[in-house]
């Protein structure tokens, strides 16, 4: 119908059906009260009605009559009803700048309705349909739509733009022109439009696809029983580029994958599907192939989510890549591509991995909640994973092995049910700036001849070990922070020799670094301070270099060599720890040349039970008690020494000791230069004892208890009595001047040169001692309320108890008798003490408990104790 401007004068009107003020007016002519009517006064209800039996061309026309017309051709809802009526489509469509398609937001601003749908019609004007509904193919063709019952029929007529009505369609269909595709329905409803195949490829896409546009269609090959299902549901060849949209895509062909991509220059654009619950592989990508897919979800397939292989090189962003039965990625023989920001959780096996020569850039990417590990990179595998999310997977985050060499760098990997990272099997790479934290193992762990270079990395509060390197692993571990960690810093055992450079290695809940098992290596410049138990442990025939490092603040002792233990110590600063700045024990045979040990809570170096060991040139300083206490069967080599402004004195032998004293320069002690216990003959070479204060001798000069000299915290080595009218153990020592003065007229005797600090100024002895002042005496005031129960029975439980008390406070290995040596040549002065010696020979069977002193005791139980939870923690060690 189309209409002029000049209507016709043989309408008929009825006069009834004029208005009131038409039929009061002067006659008119017919033609006149027509053009009246359809312009002016018939209602706007009439006029639409009209304009809904109008083909879409003729109401453009229409609408260019008169400004009234004009206004009732733009009404919103005609066009959505026509939208409907030859679309099919329940939202108009627009076209973006990137040639894709969307669905219009009918609403923009508050409740606001946009005339989109006349706006975006024109877009599918020119579109031929096909439709399986008979009566809409005929309302289509009426309307001067083509309309075509397959897919396959439409494309060999040309046509530019297909839109494929609801329902579905068998179709295998080779797509050689460029034409757009788009389907009515949305996939995934009752309404959506899906294609189907049961044994061919459903789209293949040649050279002459060029930008091909497939949109909202469900596409999917059906699975047989008759006959094996063998094609895709989408093949993209050499030289195609296709886009396709909005689409389900699955297959339950035994094909390799759903959607297939290959050959060199072939390109696609797929955004905003989503591929799933395919048979084997979702998206597989080879031979040079390219493409950029975006905001897909590819979920829930038999294989891997997305395979590339054979210098393919895509481009995918932003995709959900999960509950794959396999990898989510699997990048192997050479496969490359750019992965950003995709979310890939779930999947059974890695949910990235890259073998076999493979080298992706996986950037800015999600990959968490992994059945096994995040990323996995073996076979010689690449690769560069950078600012990555890597998290709560049940195995290791990232693990690398079989000589691969990937980039691992400014990632977060946390919270995983094994370690962060895990290099083995000679794997190598650089592995830097990651934050690393929370892990149930190690944050690193590097076994196997593994070679990695770890640089700047922050490892921290794991629920195992900073790292662990183990069985012969490698690798330089530089400028790393390590901190927080449940169990040791960095753990090195079984022949491993890496090289640790610059790091920052504290407030670790036991050891800082721990060498055990033949671990090796080198330790340089590094920081370590503040853990609970020592900041270095060498045990077990481990011999790493130890060289400018500073080690501090260890709860227990700076560095701690047992069992074994072997090592080069060389110009490292230890200080500042609770304990000895260095610990030799157990047949330990190190050397420490050049360091400086000095501001210990305690001693300088404490060498007992069988230690050995060369310490040359070394400075001992400022140390609370003795610069080098030797006990217990240990023969070292000390040269060149300077031991100095010691709380206790320089050096002290006991208990069986000795070694060599050589050239040794000792100074400004609070006590004597050196001090050696009866029956000690340790070989004295030129040494120079000088300026030491003598603060004990002086002491007993001017009739003092030694007590008020050394407190219960020093053991000053001199003649020590015990008197047997007071207690009949052995285990309480009082000093000369309280066998004179406090235990006059008593039955005492003479037990031997050795360390002790006075039991009576202590508090500890029935009787008060008279020389020590009530302020200075710890238990003077529970002594004098007891004064008459303990006079009246020597045994009593209280005195017991607080001598027991006092006992643990000490350690198992000192003793505590005192012999000086004078600033004089040691040497001229060891003869002098020979009557002593005989004189206290029949005692010395009596008195070897007694030789154990009480801090010593109390030392090497905490030692024992570190080291009994850390022999249980190695039952745990490995991923």
């Amino acid at each position: 119908m189309r209409l002029n401007k000049t209507v016709s004068t043989n309408i008929v009107l009825s006069v009834d059906s004029l208005p009131h003020n038409v039929i009061n007016t002067p006659i008119a002519t017919a033609t006149e009260i027509s053009m009246n009517y359809l312009q002016k006064l018939i209602p706007d209800e009439v006029l639409l009605k009209i304009c809904h039996y109008v083909r879409p061309k003729d109401l453009c026309r229409l609408a260019c009559t008169c400004k009234r017309i004009y206004e009732i051709c733009e009404d919103n809802k005609l066009w959505e009803r026509l939208h409907r009526q030859i679309y099919t489509l329940d939202y108009p469509l627009q076209k973006t700048k990137n040639n894709l398609y969307e669905v219009v937001s009918l609403i923009s601003g508050p409740g606001r309705p946009e005339t989109y749908w006349k706006k975006f019609f024109p877009l599918l004007y020119g579109a031929h349909h096909v439709s399986k509904d008979q009566q809409l193919s005929r309302q289509l063709q009426h309307l001067g739509r083509k309309c075509y019952g397959s897919i396959e029929e439409a494309l060999n007529n040309k046509a530019p733009i297909i839109l494929v009505h609801s329902g579905t369609y068998e179709e295998s269909v080779e797509v050689n022109h460029q034409v757009t595709i788009i389907g009515t329905g949305i996939p995934g409803t009752p309404s959506e439009t899906c294609i189907t195949n049961t044994s061919k490829t459903i789209f293949r896409f040649g050279p002459q696809a060029a930008k091909s546009i497939i949109a909202f269609l469900s596409i999917s090959i059906l699975r047989d029983e008759a006959s094996s299902s063998v094609g895709y549901c989408l093949d993209v060849g050499q030289d195609s580029s296709p886009i396709i949209q909005n689409c389900h895509i699955t297959s339950k062909s035994t094909c390799v994958a759903a959607v297939h991509v290959h050959g060199p220059g072939s390109s696609p654009k797929v955004v905003r599907c989503k591929i799933s619950e395919c048979n084997n592989v979702g998206l597989y990508i080879h031979d040079g192939a390219q493409g950029v897919f975006e905001d897909n979800e590819i979920s829930s397939n038999r294989l891997a989510g997305v395979w590339v292989k054979t210098q393919a090189n895509p481009i995918m962003k932003r995709n959900e890549i999960c509950h794959g039965k396999d990898a989510g990625f699997f990048i192997f023989d050479g496969g490359m591509g750019y992965y950003e920001e995709n979310n890939v959780h779930s999947n059974r096996i890695a949910g990235i991995e890259v073998r076999s020569e493979a080298n992706p850039t996986v950037v800015r990417c999600h990959i968490h909640h992994g059945f096994t590990g995040g990323i996995y990179v073996h076979d010689s595998g690449r690769g560069e994973f950078l600012c990555n999310q890597i998290h709560s997977n049940t195995f290791a985050g990232v693990w690398v092995t079989s000589g691969s060499n990937p980039t691992i760098k400014d990632n977060n990997i946390y919270h995983g049910e094994q370690g962060g990272i895990y290099v083995f099997g000679e794997g190598r790479g650089l592995i830097e700036n990651n934050d690393i934290y929370g892990n149930a193992l190690a944050g690193i762990q590097i076994r196997s001849n593994s070679n990695p270079i770890v640089r700047k990395n922050r490892i921290h509060h794991g629920k195992h070990g900073g790292i662990y390197i183990h069985e012969c692993g490698m690798g330089l571990i530089e400028d790393n922070e390590i901190y927080g960690n449940t169990l040791a810093g960095i753990w090195i055992t079984t022949g491993s020799a890496p090289i640790l450079r610059l790091n920052r290695i504290h407030s670790g809940k036991q050891v800082g670094v721990y060498f055990y098992d033949k671990g090796c290596g080198t330790l340089e410049n590094n920081e370590i301070y503040n853990h609970k138990y020592s900041g270095i442990q060498i045990r077990s025939g481990s011999s790493p270099v130890i060289r400018k490092n500073k080690i501090w603040g260890g709860k227990n002792g700076g560095v701690l060599i047992y069992n074994g233990g072997l090592g080069i110590l060389e110009d490292n600063e230890i200080f500042d720890n609770a304990m000895a700045g260095v610990w030799i024990k157990t047949e330990s045979n190190p050397i420490l040349r050049r360091n400086k040990i000095h501001d210990g809570h305690e001693g300088g170096i404490c060498i007992f039970n069988n230690g050995k060991g060369l310490l040359e040139d070394n400075d001992i300083f400022r140390n609370a008690l003795t610069g080098v206490l030797i006990s217990s069967q240990s023969f070292p080599v000390l040269r060149r020494n300077r031991i100095f402004q010691g709380g206790a004195a320089g050096i002290e032998i006991t208990n069986g000791a000795g070694g060599v004293l050589e050239r040794n320069e000792i100074f400004n002690n609070k006590f004597d230069g050196i001090c050696l216990a009866t029956g000690v003959e340790p070989k004295l070479i030129d040494n120079n004892c000088h300026d030491n204060k003598e603060e004990l001798s002086e002491a007993i000069e001017e009739g003092k208890c030694l007590y008020q000299v050394s407190g219960n915290a020093c053991y000053p080595m001199h003649d020590f009595y015990k008197c047997v009218t007071c207690s009949s153990t052995e285990n309480l020592a009082i000093c000369v001047n309280c066998i004179k003065k406090c235990h006059q007229g008593h039955e005492v005797q003479f037990v031997r040169h050795d360390r002790f600090f006075c039991d009576c100024g202590a508090g500890t002895t029935p009787n008060c001692c008279q020389l020590v002042p009530s302020s200075q005496s710890p238990t003077r005031d529970v002594t004098n309320n007891n004064n008459t129960q303990q006079h009246q029975n020597k045994n009593n439980n209280n005195t017991t108890n607080n001598s027991n008390r006092k006992r643990k406070s000490a350690t198992s290995s000192r003793t505590r008798t005192t012999r000086t040596l004078k600033r004089n040549k040691v040497a001229s002065t060891t003869t002098s003490n020979t009557s002593t010696n005989s004189a206290s020979a029949s005692n010395n069977s009596s008195t070897s408990t007694r030789s154990k002193t009480r801090n010593q005791r109390r030392n090497a139980s905490q030692l024992d104790n570190e080291n009994q939870q850390l022999e249980q923690s190695l039952s745990v060690e490995g991923n």
